[in-house]
Formats: C-alpha cells, sequence, structure tokens
C-alpha cells in the first residue's frame, strides 16, 4: 500500500503483534525542496537512514507490517513531536524551554543534516511548515496508531520496532580495552518505553545472529519510544539502531560487499522478533 506519506508492507496474514516502522528511510526528494537547499542531491542524503527499509523488508513475511517513510529526514523529521519547531528556521515559531535536537537544528523540519550543515540559506514561513507536517507527518503517525491498535485488538498487545541506522563514528568511541564498539543499540528509554522481557527477548534475537548488542547508550529513543511506548497498557516501543558501516558505504550512501551478508542474517533476527507474543495468551484489555 502506498501513500505521499508512507509506503506500507502489509502481511497476507496479520499474525504477530509486531509493527515495524522505519520513519528516516523515505528517499521520495521533492523538487521543489531540492531547489530551495544549498546542499547538493548526495550530501542531503547523509541524515537518511539508508536502505534500512530494504533491511526489515522480510518483516511483512513473518506476519508483521512494515511501515515506511516516504519523505527523507532532511524534509521532515517523523521522529520528532510537531511541536518540536526550530525558531532558527521556521518563521513565528516559539522557543518552549531549551530543547537540545531543535537547538541543534533537528526538529522536526530540520536546519541542518549530518556534521551541522544547513540546509536553507534563509528561514520557512510557518505555513511550509504547517503542510508539511499535515501532508506526511500526521498521516504517517495516524496510520502508526492504527496498526497498533490492531495488535492490541487481535493480540491484547502491541509493539513497535522503530528502525533506524546510526554512523559508524557514533559508537566508534564506546569501545573499552579489547571491547569491540556496539553494532546495535536498542533503546527503551532506560525501561519507560518497553517491558525489560521484551527487550530481552529482542536483545537474545541479535545477539543469537552475532551481533554485539547495547541499550540506550548513545541513544535511547525519541518520539516514537516515547509516544508508543506504554508497557503498563501492553503497548512496547523499542528503538533499533543498526552501525550502517555494517551493510553501506557511509561516503557513497551505497550497499557495500556485506550487504546481502548481513540483510540474511538481519531476516533471521526480523524473524525472532515478529514472532513475540505470537505463542502466548493474548492479555486483557485494561
Amino acid at each position: 500500500m502506498q501513500n505521499a506519506a508512507y509506503h506500507l508492507s502489509a502481511p497476507a496474514d496479520r499474525s504477530s503483534c509486531v509493527v515495524f516502522s522505519s520513519p528516516h528511510s523515505g528517499r521520495d526528494y521533492p523538487q521543489d525542496f531540492l531547489r530551495r537547499s544549498v546542499l547538493d542531491r548526495h550530501a542531503i542524503r547523509s541524515s537518511e537512514d539508508a536502505f534500512v527499509d530494504l533491511l526489515f523488508e522480510p518483516a511483512a513475511e513473518f506476519g508483521a507490517p512494515l511501515l515506511k517513510a516516504a519523505v527523507p529526514r532532511a524534509y521532515l523529521d517523523l521522529n520528532r513531536s510537531v511541536e518540536e519547531l526550530d525558531p532558527a528556521l521556521v518563521q513565528g515559531a516559539r522557543k518552549h524551554g531549551h530543547n537540545p535536537r531543535v537547538a541543534s537544528g533537528l526538529g522536526v523540519i530540520p536546519r541542518v543534516v549530518a556534521n551541522g550543515r544547513a540546509i536553507y540559506s534563509g528561514k520557512l514561513p510557518m505555513s511550509e511548515a504547517q503542510r508539511r507536517i499535515n501532508a506526511y507527518w500526521r498521516p504517517y503517525h495516524a496510520r502508526l496508531q492504527s496498526l497498533l491498535t490492531e495488535s492490541f485488538d487481535a493480540f491484547g498487545q502491541a509493539i513497535v520496532i522503530d528502525c533506524h541506522s546510526m554512523p559508524h563514528e557514533a559508537v566508534a568511541g564506546l569501545a573499552r580495552g579489547k571491547t569491540s564498539c556496539p553494532e546495535i543499540v536498542l533503546g527503551d528509554r532506560f525501561g519507560a518505553a518497553a517491558s525489560a522481557d521484551v527487550v530481552d527477548r529482542i536483545e537474545a534475537a541479535f545477539a543469537a545472529a552475532g551481533f554485539n548488542v547495547t541499550r540506550n547508550t548513545p541513544f535511547a529513543g525519541a518520539y516514537v519510544t516515547q509516544t508508543y511506548g506504554r508497557p503498563s497498557r501492553h503497548q512496547h516501543a523499542v528503538q533499533v539502531e543498526i552501525d550502517r558501516s555494517l551493510y553501506i558505504d557511509e561516503e557513497r550512501i551505497l550497499p557495500n560487499a556485506n550487504f546481502n551478508t548481513f540483510r540474511t542474517a538481519l531476516r533471521s533476527v526480523i524473524e525472532e522478533i515478529a514472532g513475540i507474543g505470537r505463542d502466548e495468551v493474548p492479555l486483557a484489555a485494561e
């Protein structure tokens, strides 16, 4: 199923309570946006979670839907609140306390891409910011919520897997002594977004496939995990960050020689995650 805001890979048989979401892998760059930007077509892709949607495509084969952003993160960030408007970019936007994401230029309408490179030469009118939010942000999140509601109604619980990739440099400095740096970072907002048994199952799936996994450092989760993670209501949200260097050439933003091998390994992880809750008695709604 396709929409201007998202693409949905739906399973023929919805047999899993898990919903996979890829909010940063969109690569449909509007022409007016490219003309307005001061960056070239390659540089503007540096914030993109390139090919993450392709990596998680097998989800539908295992009974779980995969919701994929259509528009890119540089145009609109679906993992931010609509309130996170940047006064330095959007005319008329008001500052609401200190928000480090907005201050660094990474609000719902980003001001910069990776390494702090400015996207625009001036400000955007509030009407343009609201147009993007109404056309893309609201439909994406409405669809995500409806998928989670379907899960809860059918299985008594819902789990959203928030799929992302991270630059290798984000984790390169985390190795201690002979310990290798994390390849997968799971974010559950330090237990606030998902129950421990759900996160344990997800971590075990990645570990069984041979990946080095850590939790919440340096990424604990943002809007999706904060908004949809309600473990006391049997709705869990876990952010998955994958080291991009495992499967792409980060400089060229192209699949590397390990891409297919990595995708095969990830397939088994997706199957395990999609199976969470499948053999359990559905929990009663509270």
